[in-house]
């Protein structure tokens, strides 16, 4: 029996470009899997599944006012998190491609890690670690 896995998230952005390019640009081996366009209660809205043949992130434009802050107490998503296997290779490509780190995360023995935003929409952390062990990687001190 397959044991269950996050499959999917459903984001809705501003910029749709602009999530694409940065979800591309850190997750390279990644696709846009669909897209379309519906009517999302009234409004046309673009849509698009980002990810592989196991996991996808689905992208909504049309996205309005101010998301609930990374700081704040406010309900909501915080972020959401990658594994890369180069924290400092995807930071750079990040850089080149015109986002900038928001903050370097904290260092553990196994995992390193650093977040960016995506506009003021969504801010995403990005996770190397240098075990392939479950214990070492999911150490907290």
């Amino acid at each position: 029996m397959e044991q269950a896995y996050l499959e999917h998230a459903n984001i809705t952005v501003s910029d749709l470009n602009r999530a694409v390019h940065f979800i591309l640009t850190a997750i390279p081996h990644w696709k846009i899997r669909g897209k379309g366009k519906m009517d999302w209660f009234g409004a046309e809205i673009d849509w698009l599944h980002i990810g592989d043949d196991f996991a996808y992130i689905a992208l909504q434009s049309g996205g309005i006012g101010e998301a609930p802050g990374w700081k704040t107490h406010l309900v909501g998503v915080k972020h959401l998190g990658f594994v890369v296997q180069s924290l400092a290779q995807t930071k750079q490509a990040l850089e080149a491609a015109g986002f900038s780190l928001d903050h370097d995360g904290g260092t553990a023995a196994h995992r390193d890690s650093a977040y960016f935003m995506l506009g003021e929409d969504i801010q995403f952390e990005l996770v190397e670690y240098s075990s392939d062990q479950p214990a070492q990687r999911n150490e907290y001190a």
